[in-house]
This record gives structure tokens, C-alpha cells and sequence, in this order.
């Protein structure tokens, strides 16, 4: 058919072809484009006529007519010039040639109206040529595409994982079998899935999972970075599961062990540990959320009696949103005011029984059942409330405060303040736990959408197969920095354990606002990152086999587990501010005077143009760099607050209003203590790594990570003159071609991860 097209068409077949094709062009564009071609400077009459009838808007080619262009166009390709490449007046030029043969058509003239309407049509001439000229794809899917990588995936996981490595493997095979594994129809039935929770925690007792980190005569290791290390591994799975364990042998367990002494521990702590005593945590209320200092739950000493009577006086002094209570709990430690002869000692915590052996709420307590939850509907969470419930003051755990049986009260901590932190503060590893399982979950959402975007094909060049979308730039720049942080985040996580055990072992270092501050971190991080790999999935992430949707509403609550994120924030904030306020008195004039002249140089240097207009990419990408930017922005957030609140409190505002007035500024300081901690440990991580293959790919990692935490700031660092646009532009730049450069490596990197494979979707369902 397209040996019909006359001759004096064919110059012209490619730019018909596109201004038909795919309604390229509106009917006004369109007769723009057939004012050019009429034109009698260009054209002889014959062949603006011909234009005419194929450019008429009322009348349309075919479809078979618009087809006989391209097939004329691809029966002459392999015998067009390389010239014809070039722009579609080239290509025009060559197919008229062709077809001529030679003739005597006056080429200058044609050569101009091929320009003329190439540049009414609007397009890149040159990818448009090569375009038309290219073969017909294949209709075969491509096979997935293969990514390679120069470092073997278990050097990074041996690094990351190397504490209690067997540990985790045990765990990791624990929880790929029929039994433990997750079932993402489990939710459809609550009650059954509570249920089936807790018959797959028991199994986890029976192997004594739950008394890691209890003392060995009571049937543990003693060691916390164990518990810790089992905690973060058992995440890979349920998470309903990973709940449910935590509060029973984390929480319930935990604060017997911390919060009691031996007698408490000989009571009750194995039958915790075995889940023999299925138990709650009671500390939140309805009305007081993470104010625990301020509970209204009230715990009044009788003399006569020697007990304790525990009550709720109104309905915002439920203990609330409490897992294990809806169903299984049997006991809880309940925090409440201890009152004494009409005096308030604190918040202080009590074993309460609540349920009977055949598992019916005993006398004085009622539940209510908070019902289906977003996600992590295998654990019954529910509502206590106490009614002049008496236990005997033995049941009060009494490790920093007690009563003696003469009705005493002691405490080895005079400040009821010190007293109420250092209670607190041994719980702390429930954040931290947090925290690892926040990450755990991020990976697993970084590995399903790594693998699913690396495998998963869409669209690609003219004329060619479909490529997978992870070459795109959009997708690396969506799911790479994630991978960046998340190795920076894991190493984090090992120094923070690691500093928590040596802790519990020698007490002494602060170890609190570390644990806060990495907590949230992790836990945003795992929110803002699984919706990204949901997003990245399309809609294979929407089905509950990717595992996705379950992962999203499963760690959403983990910004207000162990303490809402924001108020987290502001311990972490307060914290600094201590440091601050002991390294240079009571936020004196003089004191931040003199730390704004000793930072002084360092800030001059740092401004210096040649400094903040640098664009190199050896610069960009040097550690010291981005380990100087953000420490430059949190002294400064730290000495600007400082001064805000001084400004404050010395024109006569209280503490709490000061600091309520600067809260955005606080919880941004808080935030760039953290960055920059995490920063910090990523580097002194890959200083250990001894494989230097795994090494080099982690430099780039660590770029990446750098360039990424400082962009994402970049208005506040333009805003201080530390960065300038140009810099930003180049920072940019830096990051995408950094995407670039690691993409190869994308699936290594998570396949370095570890997830155990049966709990990942098999690519071949993509």
C-alpha cells in the first residue's frame, strides 16, 4: 500500500505521519502546519494540493492510510544515509530521494518547507527520525532484568548483623515456618487472629526467647543485646506477633524485672518469661496519654490492712489502649499515685491481678475491649479500670520506693523528680526496641520494592523494549536514599545497643535521649519509607501478598508507641539544653556570649565563600563536608534556641510557656541532633568494614546518605548563608548521579539486608 503514496507525498510521509499519529496536533495547529506547506514560495501547486488533502482536519486520514506512511518509512530504512537521522527534514529528504530517484525537484525549495513544518510541528526532529526509522518492538516479555554488583550481599550482612548473628539466624528460621509465618489473610477474623497470636508467642516462650534478658537462675541469658537482637529480627514477620511479644516479655516481664526487687523477681518473673502469667503494662490513661507523671490512677495505703487500694476515679483515668488487656492478660503492672497518709510519693508501679484462671475479670476490675485497630489486630488491646481494687503492699514494686510495714515510705532517691525519671528511665529499652523494629520493617518494605522495581518493566525509548523502572530516576531517587539511610540507621542501632548493654552492666552513661531520639528517627523513617515502596509497587503494593499494606498499618503506631514522637522530641531537646546549661551556667549572657565566640572562627571558616560556593563533586562528596554541615546546624539551632528562651524567661514567662513558644524550634533541634549522630555512626561503620569491595560501595552509600539529610534541609542552610544556590544546584546534581552510580547495586544492598526469603513476594508474581 505504500507504493500508492505519491512521489511527490513522500518527503513529506514522516511529518504526516506525526501530525496524525496519537492526536498529536490540534485542527488549529494542524492548519498552521498546512498554511506552511501551501505556501507557493516552497511548493509547486501539484504538491501543495496533495498536502492539502492529507492535512484536512475535516477529513482525517485513515487509519490504513496514516499505516501505509510508516510502512513506507520502514521499507526504506535500511536504505537511508546515517544523515537521515538527524531530523525529520533529513529523514524527509532522504525518502524523497529514494523515491525520485534523482529527479529534478527543485531541493532547496523542499528542503525549506521541510523545515518549516518540522518546526510547526514542535518536536525534537532528531529523536522523532530515529523513532520512526526504528524496528518494531517484540511483543516477547523481556526477561527481569539481572543487576550486578561488585560485592557479595552477606559481607554487608555479616557487618550489620554481626552481633548475635546465631541469634538472629534462629529467630530468622523461627519465623519462616508454617507456623509463624505471616498470613496476609490473618486479619480477616479478629478474634482468630488474636488467638493464632498468641499460640505463636507461646511458641516462642517454649524456646526461651522471652527470658533473654532475665538473669540466668530465672531461666536467662542475662543479656539485654540479645533480647534486643530478637526483638528487631522477629519484625521481618508478623508484627502483630512482634507486639504481642513485646508486651508481654518486654513490657510485663520487663518492668518486673526492672521496676522490682529479688522477692517480685522469685514470684513472678519465670511465669512471665514461659507466658505461663499472660500480662498487660497499664501506664497510659485516656486523658493523659504520655503525661505519666500526671496519671490520675490513685494506689492509697491502708495501715490496718497493709495493702495498697487501687482506683480510677473517672473515665479519663482508664488505663487505656493497653495490649494483652482485651483478652489474655491475667496481671498487670499498674502505674498509679501512691498515696500515703494524704500525701502524693509519685507515680509509682503495682502488680495487679485482673483476671481470673478461667480468664474472668475479678472483682472490682472491668474491661472493655478497644475493638479493631488500623493494623496489628492480632493483639487485643482494651480498656482497665480499677474500682477500690486492694492488693497487699507487697505487690507495690518497690526498687527505687517502697513502704515499709510499719507504713514508711523509702526511697534511696530523695527527689520525687530523679525518683520518676530514674523509674522511667530503666525502661528504656523499649524505645530501643522500638526503634530496631522500626528499621527491621523499613528494610522489608525496601526490599519488596527494590526487587519488584527492578524486575517490573515499563516503557522505555521509541522503538525498543520496555526497561525496568528502576532505571528511572524518579524511582532511584524515591527508593536509594532509603537504602542509604537505613544502613546508616542499622549501624546507629548497633552502637546504641551496644552502649545499653555495657549500661546495664556499668551503670553510669546517659543513655536515655539517645534511645528517645533514636526512636523517632526510626520510627518516622519507617512510615515515610514504606509508603514509598507502596507507592513504588503501584498496584501490586495495594495487594495484601506484597506484604506492604500490612507493613504500613502495622508500624504507623510506632511514632506513638513508648511516647508520642513529638513529645520524644522535646525530652531529647531538654536533654541539650541540660549539657548546655551545665557547660555554661544557668543560660548566663556571658555563658552563650562566650560559646557564640568559640564557635565564632569555626563559623567564619565555614562561611568563608570559598566554602559555601564550592561545587566540586570531590568536595560534595567528602564526609567531612556533610559531618561539618550538620554539626554547624545543630550548635547553631542549640545556641539560637538558648537565646530565645532567655529572652523568654527573663522578661518574666515560665519555663513551660517559654519553651511551648519555641517548639518548632526545639523539635527541629532535635531532629539535627539525630541526623547528625546517625551520620556520625555510619561513618565510624564502614571505617570497621575490612571487605574493600563492600567498603568502596559504602562510601558512595554514605554520599548519598550526606548529600540527601543536608538537601532535605537545604532551605534552612540558604536561609543561613551556609549553602549558596549554586552549591544547592551541584548538591542536587550530586545526589542523582550518585542514584545513578548505585543502582547497579540496589538489589545487593538489600538482598545485604537479610530478609529471610519466604517472607518476601516471589518476583515471578509480579
Amino acid at each position: 500500500m505504500s507504493s500508492e503514496i505519491p512521489a511527490e507525498i513522500v518527503p513529506f510521509a514522516p511529518a504526516l505521519y506525526l501530525a496524525w499519529a496519537d492526536g498529536l496536533l490540534s485542527a488549529e495547529e494542524i492548519s498552521a502546519v498546512r498554511a506552511r506547506a501551501g505556501d507557493p514560495e516552497f511548493l509547486d501547486a501539484r504538491t501543495s494540493a496533495a498536502l492539502d488533502a492529507w492535512l484536512d482536519p475535516a477529513n482525517p486520514p485513515s487509519a490504513d492510510r496514516l499505516r501505509s506512511l510508516l510502512d513506507l518509512i520502514h521499507e526504506a530504512a535500511p536504505q537511508l544515509r546515517a544523515s537521515a537521522r538527524q531530523s525529520l527534514a533529513d529523514l524527509g529528504q532522504e525518502l524523497g530521494r529514494l523515491r525520485s530517484n534523482g529527479g529534478t525537484r527543485r531541493q532547496v525549495e523542499l528542503r525549506r518547507a521541510l523545515d518549516e513544518i518540522e518546526a510547526a510541528l514542535g518536536v525534537a526532529g532528531g529523536e522523532a527520525a530515529r523513532a520512526l526509522m526504528a524496528e518494531t518492538v517484540s511483543e516477547e516479555i523481556a526477561e527481569p532484568a539481572v543487576s550486578v554488583t561488585a560485592f557479595d550481599p552477606r559481607a554487608l550482612h555479616a557487618l550489620i548483623d554481626a552481633d548475635h548473628a546465631a541469634l538472629r539466624r534462629e529467630v530468622a528460621e523461627l519465623i519462616t515456618t508454617t507456623e509463624l509465618r505471616p498470613d496476609p489473610a490473618a486479619d480477616v477474623d479478629t478474634g482468630r487472629y488474636r488467638v493464632v497470636t498468641l499460640e505463636r508467642c507461646r511458641i516462642l516462650a517454649r524456646r526461651g526467647l522471652g527470658a533473654l534478658g532475665v538473669p540466668a537462675e530465672f531461666g536467662g541469658r542475662d543479656d539485654i543485646g540479645a533480647a534486643i537482637a530478637t526483638f528487631e529480627t522477629l519484625a521481618y514477620g508478623d508484627l502483630s506477633l512482634l507486639v504481642k511479644f513485646g508486651v508481654q516479655f518486654g513490657l510485663f516481664a520487663g518492668s518486673i524485672l526492672q521496676l522490682g526487687t529479688r522477692r517480685h523477681h522469685e514470684q513472678w518473673l519465670r511465669a512471665a518469661t514461659t507466658l505461663e502469667l499472660p500480662g498487660c503494662f497499664a501506664m497510659t490513661e485516656t486523658g493523659h496519654g504520655s503525661n505519666v507523671r500526671d496519671v490520675h490512677t490513685t494506689a492509697a495505703y491502708d495501715h490496718a490492712s497493709q495493702s495498697f487500694t487501687v482506683h480510677t476515679p473517672d473515665r479519663l483515668a482508664w488505663k487505656d489502649y493497653i495490649g494483652n488487656a482485651a483478652a489474655h492478660g491475667r496481671a498487670a503492672v499498674v502505674f498509679a499515685q501512691l498515696e500515703l497518709d494524704g500525701q502524693r510519693q509519685g507515680v509509682h508501679a503495682f502488680f495487679v491481678p485482673i483476671r481470673d484462671d478461667a480468664g474472668k475479670p475479678l472483682r472490682g476490675i472491668t474491661i472493655e475491649d478497644c475493638g479493631r485497630k488500623h493494623g496489628l489486630n492480632g493483639v487485643d488491646n482494651g480498656r482497665i479500670a480499677f474500682d477500690h481494687v486492694r492488693i497487699p503492699r507487697e505487690n507495690l514494686l518497690d526498687r527505687f520506693g517502697g513502704v515499709t510495714p510499719d507504713g514508711a515510705y523509702t526511697s534511696t532517691i530523695a527527689s520525687p523528680t530523679r525518683r520518676f525519671f530514674t523509674m522511667l528511665g530503666t525502661l528504656v529499652a523499649g524505645r530501643i526496641s522500638i526503634a530496631a523494629a522500626s528499621l527491621s520493617a523499613a528494610k522489608t518494605g525496601l526490599t519488596i520494592a527494590v526487587r519488584y522495581a527492578d524486575s517490573r518493566r515499563q516503557f522505555g525509548p521509541e522503538g525498543k523494549a520496555e526497561v525496568p523502572i528502576l532505571d528511572y530516576l524518579t524511582m532511584q531517587r524515591r527508593l536509594l536514599p532509603g537504602i542509604a539511610a537505613a544502613i546508616a540507621l542499622d549501624f546507629a542501632m548497633v552502637d546504641l545497643v551496644r552502649r545499653y548493654a555495657e549500661r546495664a552492666r556499668h551503670p553510669g552513661e546517659e543513655i536515655e535521649g539517645l534511645a528517645a531520639a533514636f526512636k523517632v528517627y526510626a520510627s518516622a523513617f519507617a512510615v515515610e519509607t514504606l509508603h514509598a515502596c507502596r507507592e513504588a509497587c503501584g498496584g501490586r503494593g495495594y495487594l495484601a501478598s506484597s506484604r506492604l499494606p500490612a507493613l504500613m498499618a502495622d508500624t504507623e503506631i510506632f511514632t506513638t508507641f513508648e511516647g508520642a514522637n513529638t513529645v520524644l522530641l522535646q525530652l531529647v531537646t531538654k536533654g541539650l539544653l541540660s549539657g548546655y546549661r551545665e557547660q555554661f551556667g544557668e543560660l548566663s549572657l556571658w555563658g552563650i556570649v562566650r560559646h557564640v565566640g568559640n564557635r565564632a572562627a569555626a563559623n567564619l571558616a565555614e562561611l568563608n565563600p570559598l566554602i559555601t560556593r564550592r561545587t566540586d563533586d570531590s568536595h560534595l562528596r567528602d564526609p567531612a563536608f556533610h559531618a561539618a554541615a550538620l554539626r554547624w546546624r545543630e550548635d547553631r539551632l542549640l545556641a539560637t534556641l538558648a537565646r530565645r528562651l532567655k529572652r523568654r524567661i527573663d522578661a518574666g514567662e515560665d519555663s513551660f510557656s517559654a519553651l511551648n513558644a519555641c517548639q518548632d524550634h526545639a523539635v527541629a533541634l532535635a531532629n539535627a541532633h539525630v541526623q547528625r549522630l546517625i551520620l556520625e555512626r555510619l561513618h565510624e561503620g564502614i571505617a570497621s568494614c575490612t571487605d574493600a569491595r563492600l567498603r568502596a560501595v559504602l562510601n558512595d552509600v554514605a554520599a548519598l546518605h550526606g548529600l540527601t539529610t543536608i538537601e532535605r534541609d537545604r532551605g534552612w542552610f540558604l536561609e543561613k548563608g551556609y549553602l549558596e544556590p549554586n552549591k544547592a544546584r551541584a548538591l542536587r546534581d550530586n545526589i542523582n548521579a550518585l542514584c545513578v552510580q548505585l543502582r547497579p547495586h540496589a538489589v545487593a544492598l538489600v538482598n545485604g539486608f537479610g530478609i529471610p526469603e519466604v517472607l518476601l513476594p516471589a518476583l515471578e508474581k509480579v
